[in-house]
C-alpha cells in the first residue's frame, strides 16, 4: 500500500503518468524512475578497487567526475556475464552521489499511469525486498520497479562515501 505512494513521490506526475527507464538483466526486465537517471553510456573502462564486495566493479572517470560502479547482476546474485555490445552503464543521480549501474541492456523509457502499477507482492525471504516498489505487466512480461537506493547495502553506501571523500581530497 505504501509502495504505490512511494512510486508517486519518486516519479514525475505530469498528466498522472510516471516515466521509467526499463533495462534487462538475465532476460528479466527492471525499471527505475527516470528522474533518478542522469544518462546512459556504453560500457567503458572501470578501475577496480581492492577489498570491496564482488558486485562493486570499481570507479570510472566521467568527464572529470569519479563515479562508483556496481554490477546489478552480481548485486542480485545472478551469474556474471561478459560485456556485450548492448551492455550499458546507467548513471544515476542519488544526491549527493552519482552511481554507475552496469546492466545487460537498456530497452526503453515508458510512461505509466498509477493504475498500471501493482503493489509489490509479499515475498517470504530472509533478504529484504523493500527495493521492489511495484510491478507492471507490459507486452506479456513483468517489469519490477526498483527503488535503487534500497538495493544498496550499508557496505555499498560506505564504500561510495569513502571514494567520494578520497576523490574530494585528491
Amino acid at each position: 500500500m505504501s509502495n504505490n505512494s512511494e512510486i508517486k513521490k519518486t516519479a514525475s506526475s505530469k498528466g498522472g503518468s510516471n516515466r521509467f527507464l526499463v533495462f534487462n538483466l538475465n532476460d528479466e526486465s527492471y525499471a527505475v524512475p527516470l528522474l533518478k537517471v542522469r544518462e546512459v553510456i556504453a560500457q567503458t573502462e572501470i578501475t577496480p578497487v581492492p577489498y570491496t564486495p564482488a558486485h562493486f566493479k570499481g570507479v570510472m572517470n566521467l568527464r572529470g567526475q569519479v563515479i562508483s560502479v556496481i554490477d546489478m547482476r552480481l548485486k542480485f546474485k545472478m551469474k556474471a556475464k561478459d560485456a556485450s555490445g548492448e551492455t550499458a552503464i546507467i548513471i544515476l543521480d542519488l544526491s549527493p552521489v552519482s552511481l554507475g549501474v552496469v546492466v545487460d541492456s537498456v530497452t526503453s523509457v515508458v510512461a505509466l499511469n498509477e493504475d498500471q502499477i501493482s503493489p509489490s507482492p509479499e515475498i517470504e525471504s530472509s533478504i529484504s525486498t523493500d527495493y521492489i516498489t511495484g510491478i507492471v505487466r507490459m507486452d506479456g512480461k513483468l517489469i519490477l520497479i526498483l527503488e535503487i537506493e534500497k538495493t544498496l547495502s550499508l557496505d555499498d553506501l560506505s564504500s561510495m562515501r569513502k571514494h567520494i571523500k578520497s576523490t574530494a581530497a585528491a
